[in-house]
């Protein structure tokens, strides 16, 4: 690293990551708070438990397929116009959505308008994962990535009693506690996303707030590690037929199998501990998140300084497939709750390491459509864990088989993760696949 940049690094992070942190924030809580609604959704369809078990596995994880069709179009497009307009874009029209699922009458609806959630949202994360690589050299990207990632934490923990309250609004002004859920946590998305238009620089060279001796030296280290990290531009077919890029695909699918297979029903498996009200649950089910937080930043910071990448996502899948495996088949309620928040710091312990691997692997700053894909395929996950957890549940009447499972699917990520072997410059090479943006 260039003498003098780790100033420049660290200004960066206070002036980009609290904004980018507070979006993030946001975004998650649209993206989960149909887990607390599905408190009160099984009243509102007027079904029994075990056929709303099926309706809310699959509407839930239905906002993933609406992800999948457009997330790397949405990457591509950033790529091109800059983060500013269409990071700003996303936010408002998912703020607007998200206000709108209040307006759902049926199960029909709810699969509607989870889809078109995920067709709003498609691109936020990773084109914020693509947008940090236009400021932050390979070294300080792991810890970076966890920082800005502990913000889907901080919301569940943040959103759990506040959305557990918003639920004890029901029947006033003849709107159910769910309707005020949903209207209320969009409308933050729409002024963000105003406040993003208006001060979020697209990259170094337009931030006012860097000397032209900082932006020199940091414009210097990127293009440094691309030239150490590329050859010759590839089109973006070479996306798509890396198997490199197919196991990173892999491992996040398993991730979100897990992560979100436990996410969408925390609340519901908590309540089924006991007969609880919505504030209870909602401050048990903050539990869990203040572990992952804590886990997200050490086990960043940790991977930072060796350097090393694979064997913290493998440890840290290991640890929440031991976690949901004691949670699984536990009778008490205090041990089946730690194995939960051990699970859930496990699976968000990797998502750092994870995305510093991946990054490196294709090639830093010129990866658009490759994070897309790979985050595009692996959010596919948040399609199949809460359907699968859907389906265990109203077949067996319980948890426990749903939980093993998420936890299976966790060991499987730790094999393929040790088996992830570091590419090599001919192999990084061959993954380039787009310019990076312009406007660094």
């Amino acid at each position: 690293m260039q003498p003098g940049l780790e100033s420049t690094v660290s200004k960066i992070s206070w002036r980009l990551i609290p904004l980018l942190f507070l979006c993030y924030i946001i975004a998650y809580i649209d993206r989960i708070n149909v887990a607390f609604a599905g408190l009160q959704l099984q009243k509102a369809f007027g079904v029994d438990s075990a056929k709303y078990s099926e309706i809310y596995g699959l509407g839930s994880g239905l906002f993933f397929i609406g992800y999948f069709i457009f997330e790397v179009p949405s990457n591509l497009i950033l790529n091109k116009i800059g983060a500013r307009i269409w990071i700003a874009r996303i936010m408002i029209v998912w703020g607007i959505v998200s206000s709108s699922m209040m307006l759902i009458k049926s199960p029909t609806g709810f699969y509607f308008m989870r889809f078109l959630l995920g067709v709003a949202e498609a691109g936020f994360f990773p084109g914020i994962i693509l947008y940090l690589t236009y400021w932050f050299p390979v070294r300080d990207r792991a810890r970076t990535v966890a920082l800005f990632s502990t913000a889907a934490t901080l919301s569940g923990f943040v959103n759990s009693p506040v959305s557990g309250r918003l639920l004890q609004l029901d029947g006033f002004k003849g709107l159910a506690g769910w309707q005020w859920l949903f209207l209320l946590e969009g409308i933050p998305a729409v002024l963000v996303g105003i406040l993003v238009l208006c001060v979020l620089p697209d990259g170094p060279r337009k931030a006012r707030w860097l000397s032209a001796e900082e932006k020199g030296k940091l414009l210097a280290e990127l293009e440094e590690e691309n030239r150490a990290d590329s050859g010759k531009k590839h089109s973006l077919r070479d996306v798509f037929t890396s198997g490199r890029v197919w196991l990173l695909c892999v491992i996040y699918f398993l991730l979100n199998v897990g992560g979100y297979g436990c996410e969408m029903w925390l609340p519901q498996i908590i309540r089924s501990f006991s007969n609880m009200s919505e504030l209870r649950v909602g401050l048990l089910n903050g539990i869990p998140y203040i572990a992952a937080t804590i886990f997200m930043v050490l086990n960043g910071r940790h991977s930072d300084r060796t350097g090393e990448r694979r064997w913290h996502v493998a440890a840290s899948a290991l640890a929440g497939a031991l976690g949901f495996i004691l949670s699984a088949y536990s009778s008490n309620i205090v041990f089946s709750l730690a194995g939960l928040a051990i699970a859930f710091a496990g699976v968000k312990g990797m998502v750092g390491p994870f995305w510093a691997l991946s990054t490196a692997c294709l090639g830093g700053t010129a990866a658009a459509a490759g994070i897309a894909w790979i985050n595009s395929v692996g959010n596919l996950g948040g399609f199949v864990g809460p359907t699968v957890v859907g389906y265990l549940k109203k077949a067996t009447g319980g948890y426990s088989a749903a939980i093993a499972v998420l936890g299976c699917a966790l060991a499987i990520l730790a094999c393929l993760a040790i088996a992830l072997r570091p590419a090599t410059k001919e192999k990084k090479a061959e993954l380039q696949m787009v310019p990076s943006n312009p406007d660094t």
